[in-house]
């Protein structure tokens, strides 16, 4: 699955480029759309993600493309590997920018883990 979005002036850091807690953000939120979409109905919250890296700074109008996989499925949870990829302006190809595993767990109505599958 592949989403998009723009970089605008408000998701720079003081030195023109953006933010790390913003990507971090548009990751999970990314994540979690392939994931629902995926196992459609269950309560999935994000319970993970492993180290990150920041690969190149990422510019002003620069157009993100996040590819998400699904990489492991449990009993209750599932993780997604992402890469982020940005299209500077100006720029003839891609670059990956960022990427990222994320996790999340299905929890019934009383906050326990609880099985992916109906």
């Amino acid at each position: 699955m592949d989403n998009f979005t723009l970089v605008r002036p408000e998701h720079l850091n003081h030195y023109g480029y953006l933010f790390g807690g913003i990507m971090l953000q548009w990751v999970d939120e990314n994540a979690w759309m392939a994931a629902t979409r995926e196992y459609p109905g269950r309560n999935l919250v994000t319970v993970g993600m492993d180290a990150c890296r920041f690969k190149h700074q990422v510019e002003n109008g620069s157009i993100l493309r996040f590819n998400l996989t699904k990489v492991k499925a449990g009993r209750t949870s599932v993780t997604y590997n992402v890469i982020v990829y940005a299209d500077a302006p100006g720029s003839a190809a891609e670059t990956e920018v960022f990427s990222i595993s994320v996790t999340f767990v299905n929890l019934n109505k009383n906050g326990k883990p609880c099985t992916l599958k109906l």
